[in-house]
């Protein structure tokens, strides 16, 4: 494919785009395929030769559309939300045309410091304290992680080294094995399964608290946990919060919880994928009232 035939053929898709999202509503949003239908209406092996655009498109409609979930439609209310809009598949677009990896400012200045100053956008927009901007003196700033559950991930095993660097500090001759086995981390019984799956990686106990009614786990459940652990002699490390958990949407206490992570030197990781963005809006910024 040359360029002339991209221009063609990029109008084509951008067309088909167009009338996809304009008509989701009207298709069934669970597809009506049975495990290992696809496997049939292709070839065993890759093709030798590359097949014309106007076959792609088919294989589009005859292959892929049957069993595809429909997240975008109005009628999917599994999950979570779908991120999605006609200005964010244009900017797929010209991000995917640059193909530059940001890994480091020299990859890419502009892909970095954009991230930055995003970063502190929606640092901003959420009302969050100045620590937490790149524009500030102090250890503010973020980067954008690729799913939520990465996000935790890199949350725990950050919270993990600076345990075991505090530990060490204060006891060189423990090694760093000894200090993982007594690790504990909290979350709520209703968080989401990333959570889990981040210590089994990190290699540390995770304790699940009760939640009240509400489904909010409170501080004085977490100080209870603290309290018992401390006396088996184990470390309590970190404190997964949620804000809107995918069960049902439920939050837990940050203004309880955030005063006893301190008192305990425990690091607070707030997991607001699914409502966190909410909180732009006024009405709904008390939900992460205690994240400082």
């Amino acid at each position: 494919m040359d360029a002339d035939e991209f221009r063609t053929r990029g109008r084509q898709m951008v067309d088909y785009v167009a009338d996809y999202l304009t008509t989701v509503s009207s298709r069934r949003p669970l597809p009506d395929v049975t495990p290992g239908y696809l496997r049939e209406l292709i070839p065993p092996a890759a093709p030798g030769t590359g097949e014309n655009f106007d076959q792609v498109m088919a294989d589009l409609d005859r292959v892929i559309m049957p069993g595809v979930t429909h997240w975008m439609s109005p009628h999917f209310h599994a999950y979570y939300p779908c991120g999605n809009s006609f200005p964010s598949i244009l900017g797929d677009m010209v991000s995917h045309a640059i193909g530059s990896i940001g890994f480091t400012w020299a990859s890419n200045p502009a892909c970095t410091e954009l991230e930055v100053v995003m970063m502190d956008w929606l640092a901003k927009m959420l009302q969050l304290p100045k620590e937490f901007l790149f524009s500030e003196d102090g250890p503010g700033g973020g980067v954008i992680q690729g799913s939520a559950s990465e996000a935790t991930l890199v949350a725990l095993l950050s919270a993990r080294t600076a345990a075991i660097n505090k530990v060490k500090g204060d006891e060189p001759e423990v090694t760093q094995g000894q200090v993982i086995d007594k690790l504990v981390a909290y979350t709520s019984s209703e968080a989401h399964s990333a959570c889990t799956r981040a210590a089994m990686m990190g290699l540390v106990t995770l304790r699940q608290l009760h939640t009240d009614e509400g489904g909010a786990v409170r501080g004085a459940t977490l100080a209870a946990a603290i309290k018992e652990d401390k006396a088996k002699g184990l470390l309590p490390f970190f404190m997964n919060a949620t804000v809107g958990t995918t069960f049902r949407c439920t939050s837990d206490n940050l203004k309880e919880l955030g005063p006893v992570c301190n008192e305990h030197g425990l690091w607070m990781h707030v997991d607001a994928a699914y409502a966190g963005s909410a909180c732009i809006c006024p009405e709904y910024r008390h939900l992460i009232d205690g994240v400082e």
